[in-house]
């Protein structure tokens, strides 16, 4: 497969493309990470979400460590070339590395960032 397609993304000055991991059946935004060319292409590759980690400066297949892989069921760039949405089934049901189905868990109340969401497994559970 040609990967042309690469080309018509407009990537950051750094290399990168931000992406949105959403539940293929709800709907619901999960997570928000980078890409760079290479982890795009193996995305497409292996159907399985590999990001850019900018903190560990390296590829992050999700769920390498903790088993909580994210198949892609489809991949769309938003009209300015500039985002793309990654529709995913979440294996484990948990995406956040704090344990929770979601990364956005907490809401803004009464001035302050208040969690809103159940971790379903504990961290230390989860990673070693």
């Amino acid at each position: 497969m040609s990967e042309s397609w690469l080309e018509e993304i407009q990537w950051t000055a750094d290399g990168l493309v931000p992406v949105i991991a959403q539940l293929h059946d709800s709907g619901r935004v999960v997570m928000f990470a980078w890409m760079n060319r290479e982890s795009l292409a193996l995305t497409v590759a292996e159907g399985y979400a590999v990001y850019w980690s900018r903190s560990r400066n390296r590829l992050w297949r999700k769920g390498e460590e903790s088993g909580h892989r994210q198949k892609v069921i489809d991949m769309q760039l938003d009209c300015d070339a500039d985002v793309i949405l990654l529709k995913i089934e979440q294996e484990g049901g948990i995406a956040c590395h704090t344990g929770r189905e979601s990364c956005f868990y907490r809401s803004l109340k009464d001035g302050a960032w208040q969690a809103t969401e159940p971790v379903l497994k504990d961290p230390k559970a989860i990673y070693k």
